[in-house]
């Protein structure tokens, strides 16, 4: 078995796919790795480490020697052809709104898995990447906005006067908010938070935060553990619990999103100039639209007297912790593919991680949410049953 580690080409992307930890446990497993040159570099991980844990180094063309090829982002279609066909290719492939990448890896005749589709049930948490990423961005939003922010976050009691504590806003109680919640609450911050989800109070207080609901809204779980989308008048109630709240914070700190869709607007323009000169905003749903309008992907922006952080990939932004956490996902995910005893691969196309996360195989797309793209599969993989046919018809 053979698996390659490409280095990262994407814009911004600083993390890698494997850590000298998780190649040691591949090579356990039975995998010849190869890691190419520089992959790690801006994770901290230099070639000689990844070579001291087993690995070999080699160069971009090795992907189409692999039977896995590990990455962070989804291939290029280029890259994807460069794959020999057949391959396992596992990454956060982030598919909504790029189906002609996905289009391009059946073409390729690869089997595509996204990371970020694995189902959050006991048996898949150590594979959870959204989890594991988001915990870091809430983290390092917090990091942002301390920096962007011209006071002290904790309250100091001197001889020459007492400095009143910084007032922070989280709204959003997922992983990436709680995480933002304990930290801020770490740093000394009087921390507040919302969810349209009932269940995240109990959360919420449990970090010595307090969390405030409108009246009007019940409860707005939906599956997985996300939000549903709010009626017309939920959205309304809601607003105004937020205008009301917001022009007393110095940070606010986004983080909803719902699968699939662009990011809910939650803070207008007139909530921003209702904040005082200096306040911060940290948007972690920038990539997806983003939170608050007015902020830019990738770009710090002044919309008033407001600082409005727009950071792209908040995780890479410490890449040498989340590159690990990645790494391991990975590993537990691949190791569920192997058949330890034959040291081979074994991919159950029945497991419903498998299910969940395949979004490409034997040149058909055959993830149900992107069955409006899907292509019948070439007559002669479609005689074995074990192997799924393109979808037709609708989508999600």
């Amino acid at each position: 078995m053979r698996l390659f580690v490409p280095s990262e080409r994407a814009a911004g992307e600083t993390r890698v796919a494997a850590s000298p930890e998780t190649v040691k446990k591949l090579i356990q497993l039975g995998f010849e790795v190869t890691v190419e040159a520089g992959a790690g570099r801006d994770s901290r991980i230099s070639d000689a480490a990844f070579q001291a844990a087993g690995a070999a180094i080699g160069k971009a063309g090795d992907a189409g020697k692999a039977d896995v090829v590990l990455r962070v982002r989804r291939p290029t279609a280029d890259e994807a052809r460069a794959c020999r066909k057949g391959a396992l290719v596992i990454a956060t492939m982030d598919p909504h709104g790029h189906e002609d990448v996905v289009e391009a890896m059946a073409d390729a005749g690869i089997s595509a898995f996204a990371m970020e589709f694995m189902p959050r049930i006991t048996r898949a948490q150590v594979m959870d990447v959204l989890s594991s990423q988001a915990n870091l961005a809430g983290y390092r939003a917090v990091i942002e906005a301390a920096a962007a922010y011209d006071r002290a976050l904790p309250m100091m009691m001197t001889a020459a006067g007492t400095v009143p504590a910084a007032k922070v806003f989280v709204m959003g109680a997922g992983v990436a908010g709680l995480q933002a919640i304990a930290t801020a609450r770490r740093l000394g911050a009087q921390v507040t938070a919302t969810d349209v989800r009932a269940a995240a109070a109990e959360q919420v207080a449990s970090l010595g935060a307090k969390f405030i609901m409108t009246d009007a809204l019940k409860d707005a779980s939906g599956e997985g553990g996300y939000a549903r989308e709010l009626t017309a008048e939920e959205k309304r109630a809601q607003a105004e619990l937020v205008a009301g709240h917001i022009a007393k914070q110095d940070i606010v700190i986004t983080t909803a999103l719902i699968p699939g869709r662009p990011a809910p607007l939650l803070v207008t323009k007139e909530m921003i100039a209702s904040m005082a000169p200096g306040s911060v905003i940290v948007d972690l749903a920038v990539e997806r639209g983003g939170n608050v309008e007015g902020s830019l992907a990738g770009e710090v922006v002044t919309i008033g007297e407001v600082t409005v952080v727009g950071h792209l990939n908040m995780a890479g932004r410490i890449a040498a912790s989340a590159s690990l956490l990645y790494a391991r996902n990975l590993h537990a995910f691949v190791e569920t593919m192997v058949d330890k005893e034959k040291k081979a691969l074994a991919v159950n196309w029945d497991d419903e991680l498998v299910k969940a996360t395949l979004l490409t195989r034997d040149g058909a797309i055959v993830h149900p949410a992107f069955a409006g793209k899907a292509k019948e599969p070439p007559a002669a993989a479609a005689g074995g049953a074990d192997k799924p046919k393109g979808r037709k018809g609708g989508g999600q």
